[in-house]
């Protein structure tokens, strides 16, 4: 970086990254403070007269922000983005390309309509990451109320071309880069497969600098579970990587690209852990030409947070773990550290009064070595009126590899079989993949597969996608009923089995297809429901018994033979509400005329009949 004075051929730019908006936003001590630290970087902002500010991603800490934080959210931008001031950039790249998403592909201070002083440049994160049929996420709502430029959004899962949005001021030029947040594993295998393309200006390509705003892990979690920097494009000149929330804001260069990267890390504490103890801050960048200049500015809103770790075991002096006492012992020092940490907090606040008045404390105790943890809501009670995070203050725990220390027998097999990270960072998809790969044989899945299965479990839980297990099951049901259809298997249970068998196969060693295949059932299946009646209907009870009833003409008896097997358990699981209700199931079968007694022997058992099949189409 390079030292020079600001004028006309300069960009100012406020870098900021996971603001996560609303985090504990019900918390009565912590719940305002990512407002509050939110109105800290715009007043930033307005103060150094910057020519707009980019955002990293997490801008909002849910996926479907309450009332309370998109009204907060939408005050702020409006009380500080919007005056007179006249904005000294131009933009040159097609922005109906730039802002294909939206509805008014343009950037903000363009539009007639409105009057926009300090332009927001974001792309979406992890949390805020678009979903639904319609794909839309919580940055499309202030974008469509032209308070934000959302950038950054790939159409496509198979290709990623990313253009640039390219500002002119005087005599600099900045090619904006920008890429929303994609499962890690899966833009990993794109990076590898070449399936990633960053474009350049035709014109003069050697004289733009080259901005590349990310928003996955930088850090290994794994084998494909992040993003190395190696992958990126080497004509970058500055990546801003958000998503990791240690704050390495100063620009690094790498080694062998010769890029520099900026770690912004965020504006708020979302986990007591090491990374985020480090002093949040966030960057005022200054470029002229091909240099650059990063400002750092320390957050003073920011609520304090200390951490400090204890081995007992370092202190035999002290803690004896044959004495009777020894717990009270082990106690007390613990209140000495805490109180050493808040004395701490207290003379920082008093340089800052801005700061809350509440620090966030974290003791971590490793009790290995025969030592009893104390109880924990005891001795948060003395601190419920000091410490912004009472309940959660002392962390006991101990390394396991040490309890078999004395052991004669120990199986080497079951101690390198078991991951180092495991118990760590296990995700829903995870733990789904593992349930069923050590579930009994009768509830393995058969149709579906673990890695489909765990990616809907995931929408349902982390974004709260009400349907995404249903749709899938329906896609995959549909799909697979294609399939048979025109490889014309024959209607023979035994026969069907091994073609689904085999099909499932396909689909789990075709990765590519199958995330695809995730993708297609979240957004499409919903919207193409009407078109589809027929072939989604098939995947509810009552409609498979009736078109048994109709393709046969016998009782619905019939239904069971060739798909008990070939749909597998987890259907059970996302249609197990409807089979709750007998009387209402009855019912509709009694008016296809069928008896009670029919509809009660054929509801879950499926055990095979023996049915001529000659008169059984695939769908039955």
């Amino acid at each position: 970086p390079v030292f020079f004075r600001d004028d006309e051929d300069t960009f100012k730019i406020l870098i900021a990254t996971d603001i996560h908006l609303g985090y504990l936003e019900k918390d009565p001590v912590r719940g305002n403070d990512t407002f509050v630290t939110f109105n800290e970087i715009l007043d930033h902002a307005q103060k150094n007269e910057v020519d707009f500010v980019l955002l990293g991603g997490d801008l909002f800490h849910e996926n479907k922000p309450s009332r309370k934080t998109v009204h907060s959210c939408l005050e702020s931008l409006r009380k500080h983005c919007m005056g007179d001031r006249p904005v000294q950039f131009e933009v040159l790249s097609d922005q109906a390309v730039n802002f294909h998403y939206s509805k008014f592909p343009w950037v903000n201070y363009q539009d007639g309509n409105l009057n926009i002083s300090i332009p927001i440049f974001s792309i979406h994160g992890n949390h805020d990451d678009p979903t639904g049929a319609d794909a839309l996420c919580a940055l499309d709502i202030l974008s469509c109320a032209g308070l934000l430029n959302h950038f950054g959004r790939s159409a496509s899962v198979e290709k990623i071309d990313i253009s640039p949005v390219l500002l002119r001021k005087g005599r600099t030029k900045i090619a904006l880069y920008g890429l929303g947040a994609i499962p890690d594993e899966r833009l990993y295998r794109m990076f590898v497969n070449k399936q990633v393309t960053m474009l350049r200006p035709k014109e003069d390509e050697d004289s733009w600098f080259n901005l590349f705003v990310i928003h996955q892990n930088r850090s290994k979690h794994g084998a494909t579970n992040y993003i190395p920097e190696q992958f990126l494009d080497d004509f970058i000149n500055l990546v801003v990587w958000g998503h990791e929330h240690e704050c390495k804001i100063a620009p690094a260069q790498n080694e062998l690209q010769r890029f520099y990267v900026s770690q912004p890390g965020s504006s708020v504490v979302t986990s007591l852990s090491p990374g985020e103890a480090v002093k949040k801050h966030i960057g005022l960048l200054h470029v002229k030409g091909k240099k650059m200049k990063m400002q750092k500015i320390a957050l003073e809103t920011v609520r304090t947070f200390y951490m400090e770790d204890i081995v007992l075991a370092d202190h035999p002096d002290l803690f004896n773990p044959d004495n009777p006492k020894v717990t009270q012992a082990i106690q007390a020092f613990c209140m000495e550290k805490v109180e050493l940490m808040l004395d701490n907090a207290e003379r920082e606040r008093l340089g800052n009064p801005r700061q809350p008045e509440k620090p966030l404390i974290r003791l971590r105790v490793d009790y290995t070595g025969g030592f009893e943890p104390f109880s924990v809501h005891r001795f948060s009670q003395k601190y419920m009126d000091r410490v912004a995070n009472p309940k959660d203050i002392i962390h006991f725990f101990r390394h396991r590899e040490q309890k078999e220390k004395n052991d004669t027998d120990i199986n080497f097999g079951k101690l390198v079989s078991r991951p180092a990270s495991e118990g760590m960072t296990l995700r829903v998809e995870d733990l789904v993949k593992q349930y069923f790969q050590t579930a009994e044989k009768k509830v393995q899945l058969s149709l579906l597969t673990e890695r489909g299965m765990g990616e809907a479990v995931q929408e349902f839980v982390d974004k709260e996608e009400k349907d995404a297990i249903e749709e899938l099951v329906k896609f995959q049901l549909e799909k697979t009923q294609r399939f048979l259809k025109e490889r014309r298997t024959d209607a023979e249970e035994e026969k069907i089995d091994e073609e689904v068998r085999k099909f499932r196969e396909s689909r789990k060693k075709n990765t590519e297809e199958e995330d695809e295949e995730v993708r297609e059932a979240m957004t499409r299946a919903r919207a193409h429901r009407s078109e589809d009646a027929v072939l989604v209907a098939a995947s509810s009870d009552e409609e498979l018994v009736d078109m048994g009833m109709r393709g046969t003409g016998d009782s619905d008896d019939s239904f069971p033979v060739t798909v008990s097997r070939g749909r597998g358990r987890a259907r059970g699981g996302t249609r197990g509400a409807r089979g709750q209700n007998p009387t209402a199931r009855g019912s509709s079968r009694r008016e296809r005329g069928s008896t009670s007694q029919e509809s009660t022997t054929s509801s879950r058992t499926y055990k095979p009949v023996s049915v001529p099949t000659k008169n059984r189409s695939i769908m039955d």
